[in-house]
């Protein structure tokens, strides 16, 4: 029996846009200079010296909006340092709700293409390795015209890429997973694609929705070749 009633994704777009390829490229050879909001360097400051002396996995969580998935990936993964990031400060505030006891993971509202440059930056002068990063919010911007505001069509992409050679996307609309598996392998990142079993436990608010509607989610597992 179907619980809830989120709408499909609608979308003209019928695969791949045919500019994807071209726009990725575009990326690469240009370095974002936009300026840091204050609010992400504070929130970046505070994870980093949260960080400061550890010396294992960090893994992060973006886009994580109440930190769901964030506290399960802390139980998932104990022994790693687990950082969320979402730019809502209201959809932060609501992680007491889904807090748990785990002591090895913060929830911070941050910008995250401006964390994502700081990190890189970071971690080329620090000894955190990111194990893993997931990027769960489905964000399909289904409008052709839309495509530079998925994460893999934007100028946010480098430094993503950057971050960490495992990482792991979910959505409703299949072609987003698709887009982002073209564009990782620009990148040297080998994809693999798959539904997600509707009978394992949601990792976020959003995917669960999904499924109390019947609605089909993807995932795509991502890792740099060697």
């Amino acid at each position: 029996m179907m619980r809830g009633n989120s709408r499909t994704v609608e979308s003209q777009q019928d695969g791949v846009h045919e500019k994807l390829e071209a726009i990725v490229e575009k990326y690469q050879r240009t370095e974002n200079r936009r300026p840091i909001h204050a609010h992400t360097q504070q929130a970046f400051d505070d994870v980093a010296d949260w960080l400061s002396d550890w010396q294992g996995e960090v893994i992060l969580d973006s886009c994580c909006g109440v930190g769901k998935s964030t506290a399960g990936l802390a139980e998932r993964y104990p022994q790693a340092r687990i950082v969320g990031i979402d730019k809502s400060a209201l959809r932060v505030n609501k992680h007491q709700h889904y807090q748990n006891e785990q002591d090895n993971y913060r929830v911070v509202r941050a910008d995250v293409v401006d964390f994502w440059r700081l990190m890189r930056v970071a971690c080329q002068q620090s000894p955190w390795r990111i194990s893993a990063h997931y990027l769960l919010y489905p964000n399909p911007y289904p409008k052709s015209s839309q495509v530079q505001k998925r994460w893999h069509a934007s100028q946010a992409m480098p430094d993503l890429m950057a971050l960490s050679p495992r990482i792991e996307v979910r959505s409703n609309w299949l072609i987003y997973i698709e887009e982002f598996a073209v564009a990782a392998a620009k990148y040297g990142m080998q994809c693999e694609i798959a539904e997600v079993n509707s009978q394992q436990p949601a990792l976020t608010p959003f995917e669960q929705k999904y499924q109390d509607s019947g609605q089909q989610c993807w995932h795509l597992l991502g890792a740099m070749v060697q």
